[in-house]
């Protein structure tokens, strides 16, 4: 059985002025999200500043969303490292707080082989029991799981279920498609490229947009599932500016300005982060208001 079918929120995790987490502001978040049709939650990933958490902090985060959601939605959490060791670490603590599954990201910097992104994966995945779902996003990491190198982690560690394909190479996540041959469920990681990954059989996304979309990222994914590829399609195209612009700047700069000028509190961000440029800002706010949802 899959974790969840639909649109999941890579979650920002908000901060206080002084740079601590806001945990008042992530609850509100939370109940945004799940009162606006989200289909999971994901916490502490790209989006949630994950690489500028302490231990303690990414370890709080997680056990938080877990009690606020109460089992409301699958709560994933982002627990992935450049360090084996660590990667198991905070894996074991997301499951011992009741994680409904870990997202585990390409370990960045270090350029792992295809084996030792398998060693790594595989390791980190049988030190637990909980769903694992892999994720891909080359532009970041430094680092790409190769559709083979995937496959077979998925056919060789029963708890390995999914992956989070954000390549931006639907040539490549096609020939994913084809070898796994169902083994291994595929998202979309990323939100322009919903509609082509969940034609080829992917089963949702998971979503920057759905921070401040989430009903609208919900039903793109939902058109897709009932088969509406044609009207899936209107939805992302009209989706296409806004998407463009939460990404005009590295992620989660654009989301955090967005859900601000909403009124959400996402606040500021952790250094080497910084506040999202006047011109980009007003583009965003623009394309918001076109949107209809400012």
């Amino acid at each position: 059985m899959s974790i969840f079918t639909g649109a999941a929120v890579a979650i920002v995790t908000p901060m206080n002025q002084d740079g601590s987490v806001n945990y008042e502001k992530l609850d509100n978040l939370i109940e945004f999200q799940i009162k606006n049709s989200t289909d999971a939650i994901v916490i502490c990933g790209t989006t949630g500043e994950a690489s500028t958490l302490s231990h303690e902090e990414h370890i709080d985060v997680i056990r938080h969303c877990i009690k606020t959601v109460n089992k409301r939605v699958p709560v994933i959490a982002g627990t992935g490292s450049n360090c084996t060791e660590t990667a198991i670490y905070l894996s074991k603590e997301a499951e011992s707080a009741g994680a409904d599954a870990v997202l585990l990201v390409t370990p960045y910097y270090n350029k792992a082989t295809q084996n030792g992104l398998y060693e790594h994966f595989k390791d980190t995945a049988e030190a637990i029991s909980i769903p694992c779902i892999l994720y891909n996003v080359p532009s970041r990491t430094g680092c790409n799981i190769l559709p083979e190198t995937a496959v077979r982690l998925a056919k060789d560690v029963d708890n390995i279920v999914a992956i989070k394909e954000a390549s931006g190479n639907i040539s490549q996540i096609a020939k994913l498609a084809q070898l796994a041959n169902g083994c291994i469920d595929i998202y979309s990681g990323n939100d322009d490229q919903i509609v082509p990954i969940m034609s080829l059989g992917g089963l949702g996304v998971i979503s920057v947009l759905s921070n401040v979309a989430p009903q609208q990222t919900h039903d793109i994914c939902q058109a897709c599932l009932d088969g509406d590829y044609k009207k899936a399609a209107a939805m992302q195209l009209e989706a296409l500016p806004l998407i463009d612009s939460l990404f005009s700047e590295v992620n989660p700069i654009p989301v955090k300005k967005a859900l601000n000028l909403m009124g959400l509190g996402a606040g500021p961000l952790r250094k080497p982060l910084t506040e999202m440029e006047d011109k980009n800002a007003k583009i965003l706010e623009e394309n918001m208001k076109n949107y209809g949802i400012y």
